[in-house]
């Protein structure tokens, strides 16, 4: 079975005949502004598995970037959408009433970690689609104009979401952009300031928070600080829980709203259902938090979820759209949730974590390229370096890395500020020889590549 397979590359070169049919295609078909560096086009896809159209079998470590945390075509999910199919694809929540929807909604309001003794979820789309929501809903409530976001931060592609995104590459040719959105300075301690321990670097990171209000707006205007609990684009940096607790005392003192960003970290990724779980038990659980990328494994999906007097703040008709909530997508969420819950992946998720640090950091002791490694759970990030000491981003190895490691039949992707990091986010669905196999295809790319 595909799902069991480990990769093999059975063409001459890459991409094999078919894949470059297909590609010559897209290229005449579709805007060249949707890049992709990969040669290869799926034919069918299981676990963490997938062949393409020439026979050619991937190990995909990228996972449709979060997407796939229970893998590729898992059957009940299969079986779920079919049954939801065969009675009705759609109905619009704001004119007929649909129970997926109300059950999906119940389950979110149950397991997701927001403040507050009763909730309320909405659905939506896209992850772009619950952030902008997300603080649509934080206005309505506080009645202030401004949010915060921070530096490193991906938030998506609308013009909002272009717009708190940190990294103005995805934003070349758009502007202008949406006013009252701040910058703060988000605390990535691999590259926090030069003879600062980490306790340190976070109170100079609070310290830059506050400089917000007194050099960006005043806090009486801040409708929410919004943070992605592990960054995604911005190199799989996690919030240091320290930095979080001072964060949601800074808003409770302020009467600001604290979201969290959960959309590529959520849903099992971290070892716990959401990253935000981690900051209940420390006691600074957000108020709002949007989600996406795995929600559905691959239906489109996103939901945003608040105590219930957030939600009833938001004047009626400012919300919502035509698919969100869709029907399909609701019986694939509830059935992933079911999945995650009952086949323990938060753990398996834990388990992966171990052998990839074990892994990974056996490398920065061996390799001089390796700056860092980190990360929460199976959302890890392996930072190159041209220098450990000097820390200099070395985003011509990681472009190398991408393209030697998928000859190979090992699909990983980049991220980070200066696109020097190789992020991990494999199905947790992964099997122990499959991940070996990838270490084995990964390392031999590092020496080949560095290793004179």
């Amino acid at each position: 079975m595909l799902k069991n397979a480990l990769p093999k590359i059975v063409t001459d070169t890459l991409p094999g005949p078919k894949a470059k049919a297909v590609l010559d295609r897209r290229m005449k078909a579709v805007p060249a502004a949707i890049r992709s560096n990969y040669p290869c086009v799926i034919k069918r896809g299981e676990g963490a598995m997938l062949e393409d159209v020439d026979g050619n079998i991937f190990l995909d470590w990228v996972g449709g970037v979060g997407v796939l945390n229970v893998g590729y075509s898992q059957p009940e999910m299969i079986e779920a959408v079919k049954n939801q199919a065969e009675n009705y694809f759609h109905a619009m929540m704001n004119i007929v009433t649909h129970e997926g929807y109300i059950a999906l909604a119940e389950k979110m309001n149950e397991i997701v970690p927001v403040k507050g003794r009763t909730k309320k979820t909405m659905f939506v789309n896209s992850g772009a689609e619950a952030d902008e929501n997300a603080v649509k809903i934080a206005k309505a409530y506080t009645g202030r104009p401004n949010i915060i976001v921070f530096s490193g931060a991906f938030h998506g592609r609308t013009a909002l979401t272009m717009t708190m995104t940190a990294k103005k590459a995805y934003a070349k040719g758009m502007g202008p952009f949406p006013d009252g959105v701040y910058r703060a300075e988000f605390p990535y301690l691999y590259r926090k300031p030069k003879g600062f321990s980490d306790a340190q670097a976070v109170n100079y990171y609070i310290d830059r928070l506050n400089g917000v209000f007194e050099e960006g707006s005043p806090a009486e205007y801040v409708a929410a600080v919004v943070v992605e609990p592990v960054q995604g684009e911005g190199g799989f940096v996690p919030a240091p829980i320290d930095w979080v607790k001072a964060v949601r005392r800074i808003c409770d003192e302020k009467g600001i709203l604290l979201i969290a960003d959960e959309v590529q970290c959520g849903f099992g990724r971290s070892g716990k259902l959401f990253v935000s779980d981690y900051w209940a038990e420390e006691g600074c659980a957000p108020d709002i938090i949007a989600t996406a990328k795995s929600i559905a494994g691959g239906v489109p999906l996103s939901a945003v979820t608040a105590r219930s007097e957030i939600m009833d703040a938001v004047i009626p008709g400012t919300i919502g759209g035509t698919y969100g909530g869709n029907a399909l997508a609701c019986a694939s969420a509830l059935k992933v949730i079911e999945i995650i819950e009952r086949d323990k992946l938060c753990g398996r998720a834990l388990s992966i974590s171990e052998k990839c640090r074990t892994t990974f950091g056996s490398w920065k002791e061996k390799y001089p390229v390796v700056g860092d490694v980190r990360g929460l759970g199976v959302m890890l990030g392996i930072e190159f370096v041209k220098n450990q000491e000097t820390k200099e981003p070395n985003k011509e190895l990681v472009a190398e890395l991408v393209q030697e490691c998928v000859k190979n039949g090992l699909i990983i992707e980049s991220a980070g500020t200066y696109d020097n990091v190789v992020r991990f986010l494999s199905p947790l669905v992964v099997t122990d020889e499959q991940l070996e196999a990838g270490f084995d295809i990964l390392e031999s790319a590092i020496i080949k590549l560095t290793v004179k």
